[in-house]
């Protein structure tokens, strides 16, 4: 099978990518600069196609002879600002991408998160059919939703696709970083409080062997959680700093003063213009239990999540290996 692939360069993209040849598949990777891109596919026989996504043509002329595409680029900000952008990548974008396959007759999968999807509980993780919201209305909830809706439409009008969710993903090949920023960060510098929220921890490698079975067996319309092993950012974030040699947070911070820091970052917005990643939305959903279960894509896909430590500790071999964690 000949696929394309958009957001190759990322964490989960690029593991689709390499899971992808490693199975046999012939792989084109829609990139927006050559150059930039050289590293993150070294070594690999991937076909490098030149193009955003936003241009309709670039996605058209990359498509050619493929049989099936993988949509995994798309715009992560968690905050209140650049919604343009992001409505212009991630629902614009997706929307090209998804009409394109449709016209060419590709079978795509379209990824999004697990933040489009209702919040889920200690006593009792989410999933795909969970009734609810709670999710904080942040610039990527509202972009991914609507990116959604636009494959959704094109669903109705005879693409054939499914939608994945995946949760917390961590794992080698994170060039950006993206998710590992938060193990990096937390690895290089002290912190003694961490948010009290929690998140689902899976593996980039096992989320990208889902979205290749969603390409051969996934059904129509249908929406996967591809999640993991459920933990607490404290949790989490004693982890990350044995990584660096640090004893890590002794307690969480509550949303009694969650605010602060993220109120001082949005005044110091309005003065800048620039939004930063400690923000109020970024903070108020740190205090929420993204817990999710994986039911669906483990029964229909064959999906399964490695051990959260595996991850962990994969992640941070390939960071520390690579100098991203100054050790």
């Amino acid at each position: 099978m000949r696929i394309l692939v958009t957001g190759g360069t990322g964490l989960l993209g690029n593991n689709a990518v390499r899971q992808a040849i490693e199975a046999g598949h012939q792989v084109v990777a829609l990139v927006r600069s050559r150059e930039s891109a050289a590293r993150c596919f070294e070594g690999l026989d991937v076909e490098l196609a030149t193009g955003d996504i936003c241009d309709s043509e670039a996605v058209r002329r990359a498509a050619v002879r493929c049989d099936a595409l993988i949509h995994s680029a798309g715009l992560i900000h968690i905050g209140w600002r650049r919604m343009q952008e992001a409505m212009e990548v991630n629902e614009v974008g997706s929307r090209n991408v998804a009409q394109v396959a449709r016209q060419n007759g590709l079978r795509m999968v379209h990824v999004s998160t697990t933040n489009t999807l209702a919040i889920g509980q200690p006593h009792a993780p989410a999933d795909e059919t969970t009734p609810g919201d709670g999710q904080i209305a942040s610039t990527y909830v509202l972009s991914k939703r609507a990116a959604e809706a636009a494959v959704e439409e094109e669903i109705a009008a005879g693409l054939e696709a499914t939608i994945v969710h995946p949760g917390f993903m961590l794992g080698p090949w994170d060039w950006k970083p993206s998710s590992g920023r938060m193990l990096v960060e937390v690895a290089r510098r002290p912190a003694p409080l961490a948010p009290r929220g929690g998140c689902s921890v899976c593996d980039a490698r096992d989320v990208a062997q889902g979205l290749l079975a969603a390409l051969e067996r996934g059904q129509t319309g249908r929406h996967y959680v591809m999640a993991g092993e459920n933990w607490t950012y404290f949790r989490l974030w004693r982890e990350f700093a044995k990584i660096g040699g640090r004893r890590g947070p002794v307690c969480w911070i509550g949303p009694r003063f969650s605010w602060i820091p993220g109120g001082l970052s949005d005044l110091a917005t309005r003065f800048s213009g620039r939004e930063g990643d400690l923000n109020s939305a970024a903070m108020r959903t740190s205090q929420q239990m993204h817990w999710y279960r994986s039911d669906r894509a483990e029964a229909e896909l064959g999906y399964r999540s490695r051990p959260a430590l595996e991850s962990i500790r994969d992640a941070a071999t390939w960071f520390r290996d690579r100098g991203y964690l100054g050790m």
